[in-house]
């Protein structure tokens, strides 16, 4: 046993299973919040939708809070800054400070600053966050590639990105400049659904240098991102929170910690029983009133698995799906027998199951 951030004793959470990939999510005899010192938690989807919260998110974190979680709000959204994201949460009545929130407008600038000269001029295609955070770094940021800069970058700019920063962007890059980007992201999730985001501006800037060449990306899930999180909350024993696999789920596991899913933005059911190793999640929960809880057992039970009251299994290729009870129960039971399945690539039929789930 070893004890937790708070000098009690408690089972130590895995990042990963031993032996091999992950077979299932894990299961605690104690609430999330009691077992990790800090939640790393994404905003978009998570915590937030635009400009609402999403359902139960303020409560919970209050509570897990109030209980002696640190929290930390870590986002690849590059176009606001710290302070008006701690404003904005404070707002949604989760008072919050600068220096709890991470962006990766402000890793892809350490990663900057880390090879450019200070006050090297910057093509900046982004947005105010941005530009402060690699002024913070002693950059300059300048908005044409006629303007000497010597590096590019660009970070989601919200709906007031023009796309002539993107045609500046790509000139900049084409001229052989050095090329940077916050994060790409493909899509970005908000209240009226899901728009795009800075990764696709960073593809057409691709296309239009001819798809040769590739810039240094700073966001999650890549080690920039976890290494800007880990150096500003002194985090001992993280738990990434997020709701995408390929970012959130997929830069926890590359950084070796435990992660939570939550089922409120991007990723849906079918999805998390196809992922991949590395975008399977420790836990999973309906939204963040799961980190106050003990995570449901997944255990074998006969060819199959069970969580609660639902069981599980894969039969001549199609999940199957029994029982009566929570439905997150039985996404974790399913989860359990399409990863344990083998990973040969084939997928598995899983409509009538999730229908039974109604997810």
């Amino acid at each position: 046993m070893a004890a937790d951030s708070r000098g009690n004793a408690a089972a130590e959470p895995a990042a990963q299973e031993s032996g091999g990939p992950r077979r299932a999510p894990q299961g605690t005899g104690r609430p999330l919040s009691e077992l990790y010192d800090t939640a790393l938690l994404d905003l978009d989807g998570v915590v937030y939708a635009g400009g609402s919260a999403v359902p139960h998110a303020v409560e919970s974190l209050v509570v897990a809070r109030d209980g002696g979680m640190r929290l930390a709000y870590v986002t690849n959204n590059a176009n606001r800054t710290p302070e008006a994201v701690a404003d904005h949460l404070t707002g949604l009545g989760l008072p919050a400070g600068a220096e709890e929130v991470v962006t990766s407008a402000q890793a892809v600038a350490r990663l900057m600053a880390d090879q450019l000269p200070r006050g090297a001029r910057v093509l900046c295609a982004g947005g105010e966050g941005l530009r402060t955070a690699l002024r913070e770094r002693g950059m300059v940021p300048v908005e044409s590639a006629d303007d000497d800069p010597v590096a590019v970058v660009q970070g989601y700019g919200g709906p007031g990105m023009t796309w002539g920063r993107v045609m500046e962007a790509a000139i900049a890059v084409n001229r052989g400049l050095p090329w940077f980007a916050s994060n790409t992201d493909l899509t970005i999730p908000g209240e009226r659904g899901i728009a795009p985001g800075n990764g696709a501006l960073v593809e057409a800037v691709r296309i239009a240098t001819g798809r040769t060449r590739e810039p240094q990306v700073a966001g999650k899930p890549l080690p920039p991102m976890h290494r800007e999180t880990v150096l500003r909350t002194g985090a001992r024993r993280p738990l990434v929170v997020g709701d995408r696999l390929d970012t959130d789920i997929e830069g926890a596991f590359h950084a070796g910690v435990d992660s939570l899913l939550v089922l409120t933005g991007v990723t849906d059911a079918a999805q998390l029983l196809a992922a991949r190793p590395e975008h399977r999640p420790s836990y999973v929960a309906a939204d963040l009133r799961g980190l106050l809880s003990a995570q449901p057992e997944v255990a074998a039970d006969g060819d199959g698995f069970r969580c609660g009251g639902r069981w599980a299994a894969v039969r001549d290729g199609a999940l199957e799906l029994s029982g009566a009870g929570d439905a997150v129960d039985g996404l974790r039971a399913l989860c359990a027998a399409a990863w344990s399945a083998g990973d040969n690539g084939r997928p598995l039929e899983a409509d009538k199951a999730l229908a039974r789930l109604g997810l």
